[in-house]
């Protein structure tokens, strides 16, 4: 049976930018799926991406992470020191192939432009095994040339090259004969990405397998071939002809559907409680656990801990630790009472909620700072959706809400109930509690215990 790969390129979808959280999630459940390769942008901003790649490699173990990269010197050495802790690291360089692509994009004539790939790839191999030239837009090129620029990439250690028929131009046999062409000149792994833009990605796929093609990308929710349409191809046809993949079978509706929810909460820009589908940490953790542990942890919630803060939390942890285990949800309390205490730039002097089943709730708050009372009044989608937007109006700026969490900690008619907060600013996590014998208190307290951490940390820098 022939073995295909599966690239899922669910992480480099253009438009609307997933939060940091729902990239970590749509990674966790790829993992799970037994993806073979999950496939992530270039390097954009270099502290935040390569951040979010490093927190990824740290439960991202079987499958391979594959980092855009080609256009810039500057873009493949961001891409080598993302994946500098990754088990399974690639660098994958994307370039056009076509005359007006080759012009446009990369302002270089054919000749220059098999220089730069030669040099690239070079480059890229000097930091990475596992290099992978994809052109971007090969159904647009001359023949000749692409020729010309696979074998250049190859010879320059290209360990895969990949096919791009990005504007869906070609139907799907003339598809398939047209990378069984360069299978006959090609000796490494060819991979194929397919536009779905006429409903006709998985046969192009499917038939350019039957071909010889050993890769082919896949999307969840996005424009190229879709994994679930695609898998349902090889689970129906895959023991008629010959192949089959390593997708676990049982979990692939459950983790799709998963995905489809993240993706769908990323195209809601409405509430400032937008956030993904609930993650499950398996984070089981008790008072033998070593400090490496703990940080290790905190790394795969995505914190991102100072020396000192890591003290801070490992020396509350042993506290913790001696009466209870610890899981996710009691790492993040223990993160948001011991790292970075500092002095408040804002206090909460007092808060009015309007809320009920026939008005749209609102909140009026007014915070101190520098002695001054500062005001805002705002409305949202429930009451503490209307706290948060009135928070960022006095602030004046917008913190992705990466989490945020609310349980009782003591019981009866007067319980005290705690929050948890979590922002993230510039790639870095911030959280932040808050207890009341008021829920919407308490998440007020929280969310402005993040944001003293945030506005004291950039001061200081």
């Amino acid at each position: 049976m022939k073995h295909i790969q599966i690239a899922d390129t669910t992480l480099c979808r253009e438009g609307k930018a997933f939060s940091f959280k729902e990239k970590l999630e749509i990674a966790r459940q790829l993992e799970k799926l037994n993806t073979d390769v999950i496939e992530l942008p270039e390097i954009q901003n270099s502290k935040t991406d390569i951040l979010f790649v490093r927190t990824a490699s740290s439960f991202v173990k079987q499958s391979v992470l594959s980092v855009a990269a080609g256009k810039t010197a500057q873009s493949v050495s961001d891409a080598i020191a993302a994946l500098s802790n990754t088990a399974r690291p690639r660098i994958r360089i994307e370039l056009p192939t076509s005359p007006v692509g080759m012009e446009y994009i990369c302002h270089k004539k054919p000749p220059k432009m098999l220089e730069w790939i030669d040099r690239v790839v070079k480059m890229a191999k000097e930091g990475c095994a596992d290099v992978e030239f994809s052109a971007t837009d090969a159904t647009r090129a001359e023949r000749e040339f692409l020729k010309d620029a696979l074998i250049t990439a190859v010879n320059a250690g290209a360990t895969s090259v990949s096919v791009c028929d990005s504007a869906a131009e070609m139907l799907p046999d003339d598809f398939a004969a047209f990378v069984e062409e360069i299978l006959s000149y090609i000796s490494v792994p060819v991979g194929v990405r397919c536009a779905n833009l006429n409903g006709l990605s998985a046969a192009a796929a499917i038939l350019s397998v039957r071909r010889g093609a050993q890769i082919v990308k896949t999307n969840v929710d996005g424009g190229d071939t879709p994994l679930e349409t695609f898998s349902s191809m090889v689970r129906n046809c895959g023991n008629n002809y010959g192949f089959t993949f390593g997708l676990r079978y049982t979990e692939l509706n459950r983790i799709i559907g998963q995905i489809h929810r993240i993706t769908d909460v990323a195209k809601n820009e409405k509430s400032s409680l937008s956030l993904a589908s609930g993650s499950e940490y398996s984070i089981h953790l008790d008072k033998n656990d070593s400090r490496e542990d703990i940080m290790s942890a905190a790394t795969a919630l995505g914190y991102d801990l100072s020396e000192e803060d890591q003290k801070s939390v490992y020396d509350e942890f042993l506290r913790v630790a001696e009466k209870k285990n610890i899981g996710a949800k009691e790492l993040d309390a223990i993160i948001a009472s011991a790292a970075l205490q500092v002095p408040s730039t804002y206090t909460l002097e007092s808060y009015v909620i309007n809320s009920s089943n026939i008005i749209t709730s609102s909140a009026q708050i007014t915070l101190t700072r520098d002695a001054n009372p500062v005001q805002g009044i705002c409305m949202g989608d429930g009451p503490i959706d209307a706290a948060f937007l009135a928070l960022e109006q006095i602030i004046g700026h917008h913190y992705e809400l990466d989490d945020f969490q609310i349980q009782s900690v003591t019981e009866g008619k007067e319980a005290m109930g705690s929050a948890i907060v979590k922002l993230r600013n510039d790639g870095k996590l911030y959280s932040g509690t808050g207890i009341s014998t008021d829920i919407i208190g308490a998440s007020i307290k929280a969310y402005l215990n993040a944001v003293n951490k945030i506005i004291y940390e950039e001061t200081q820098a």
